[in-house]
């Protein structure tokens, strides 16, 4: 069970063949909030795009003209404004199943990967610094333990 109300919608831009169900993204996103331990209540939208406006996406906010794995988008209240939103994530379908079968794993560990990754930068956790990634990587890799799944670093 989830530690705190999780408000979660997930739309599709592209075909849902070789996609998880909407309870699957809800599994994965409950276990980041409960890793991160985040108690609130909170809400997030997953919208599961196509390379086409996954593309898209990662030029407009990004300026890198490729179709990538997750993007997130963190939510940027007004002063004052208090809302459960942590904000949007949007995964690319295509993308996600290439790299899943490139890197040898199962395409749904993969998806569940992305989704926890996804959750943590919403909530602030960064890569960009060494210090910073290998304390995102081993909280992800505690995380999917805890759902079975591998370390997708292969540490």
């Amino acid at each position: 069970m989830s530690s705190s109300p999780l408000a979660l919608s997930v739309g599709y831009g592209a075909s849902r063949k070789g996609v998880p169900a909407p309870a699957s993204f809800r599994l994965w996103a409950e276990a980041a909030l409960r890793g991160a331990r985040r108690r609130k209540a909170t809400e997030l939208a997953i919208r599961i795009v196509d390379a086409e406006e996954g593309r898209a996406l990662n030029r407009e906010y990004r300026s890198k003209d490729y179709a990538t794995n997750v993007l997130s988008f963190p939510v940027e209240l007004p002063p004052g404004v208090t809302l459960p939103l942590i904000g949007d994530l949007a995964i690319c379908a295509p993308v996600v199943a290439r790299e899943a079968a490139e890197q040898g794993k199962p395409a749904r560990d993969h998806w569940a990967h992305m989704t926890v990754h996804g959750v943590l930068h919403l909530l602030g956790y960064d890569h960009m610094e060494d210090a910073e990634a290998e304390a995102m990587e081993a909280l992800e890799t505690r995380i999917l333990a805890g759902l079975g799944i591998a370390d997708p670093y292969n540490r």
